[in-house]
């Protein structure tokens, strides 16, 4: 399941850096997230309108990361997103954020697809997953 990363752009605004000047670490799961919803959208699925229609939601079950240089003020970032392995109700993906040629941040994050009532694991929902299975 490793189809070309889709990439999301993203501007480093002064409210994202710290004291130091740099991109305040949380910023990149926000970055990260933004991207998967911007990912969910292009392949059809807008999040809003896809949890209402199926009555589920994504939540971060693991998120590893990896930080390998600063993102500063004004940057202009790429983010990325690629689908490793679907499972039943469990998305395991890889992002990254770029400055250019540079890698800034890597991470693997699986997502579990849970019933938005009653917050147990489902099945991801049979569109999505036929997408994700022809998409590879």
């Amino acid at each position: 399941m490793t189809a070309r990363p889709f990439r999301f752009g993203v501007r480093v605004y002064y409210e994202d850096t710290d004291a130091a000047g740099v991109v305040y670490y949380a910023n990149y799961l926000k970055f990260m997230e933004r991207a998967r919803t911007e990912w969910l959208a292009a392949q059809g699925f807008p999040l809003a309108a896809f949890e209402r229609e199926h009555g589920v939601v994504f939540v971060v079950h693991r998120c590893e990361i990896d930080f390998h240089r600063p993102g500063r003020l004004n940057d202009d970032l790429a983010v990325t997103v690629e689908a490793l392995h679907r499972g039943a109700s469990r998305l395991l993906a890889r992002q990254e954020v770029r400055r250019g040629d540079d890698v800034l941040t890597t991470a693997r994050v699986t997502l579990a697809c849970v019933d938005a009532a009653r917050w147990r694991p489902v099945r991801i929902p049979a569109a999505l997953a036929a997408t994700l299975e022809t998409s590879a």
